[in-house]
């Protein structure tokens, strides 16, 4: 997957190793993604220069503007990178079930809300710097924290398609799945400012508690 969200890419080899130049240019934007989130995660997006990300990266100044502007255009590209990896984790779990009549749609929002969960407790990088941080960064940053609400609103509502209950009849579902958005990601938000990783994972259990409260009694 992408930044924060699997193994960090590691520097190429001093010296020959056999990759082709779109492969050496692929790593070094990987590394450069990942250098931008870490650096605004521990320094803030406003006190994070390219030096900074460039000695996270170990790459050069003339291969980051190779292939971003600036500052701010490589933190567009990590964000877009981050959220499409994590939406992309999100579908397939809707796919892996879609066939199965046992799995309800609680279900589906029970494993979709462990794995986003679980993504930002052990990616703290990732959480602070693409909800939190994302906000210093100027209104396209901003425009992208939004469109990436929106995708994940539309995996919820996409999770509970032709059932009744939590999100209730089919005209007003996607509403109620960004209602429930809107609350998750004020409170993971208002943890991540905190600093308090380590109390993400602890929301699984109240808030599945909450939906299937809703949808028993019909929402």
């Amino acid at each position: 997957m992408s930044i924060g969200m699997g193994e960090p890419p590691r520097a190429l080899p001093r010296g020959p190793h056999g990759l082709s130049r779109d492969e050496v240019e692929r790593s070094q934007h990987a590394r450069l993604l990942a250098a931008m989130a870490d650096a605004v995660a521990e320094k803030g997006y406003a006190h994070t220069s390219v030096a900074d990300v460039l000695l996270r990266a170990g790459v050069s100044r003339a291969t980051f503007y190779a292939q971003f502007r600036d500052k701010e255009d490589c933190f567009l590209a990590a964000s877009t990178a981050s959220v499409e990896a994590l939406t992309a984790a999100l579908a397939r779990v809707l796919e892996r079930d879609a066939d199965d009549p046992d799995v309800t749609p609680l279900d589906r929002l029970d494993r979709m809300l462990g794995l986003y969960l679980d993504v930002l407790h052990v990616a703290p990088a990732f959480a602070r710097t693409f909800l939190v941080e994302v906000y210093a960064a100027g209104p396209r940053a901003i425009e992208l924290r939004r469109e990436s609400i929106e995708r994940f609103v539309d995996l919820v509502a996409e999770s509970h398609r032709g059932e009744t209950g939590l999100l209730g009849s089919e005209p007003h579902q996607r509403f109620a799945a960004e209602a429930l958005i809107g609350a998750v990601s004020s409170m993971v938000t208002n943890l991540v400012g905190v600093g308090d990783y380590d109390a993400l994972p602890a929301l699984r259990e109240p808030l599945m508690h909450l939906a299937r409260t809703l949808a028993a009694s019909g929402g």
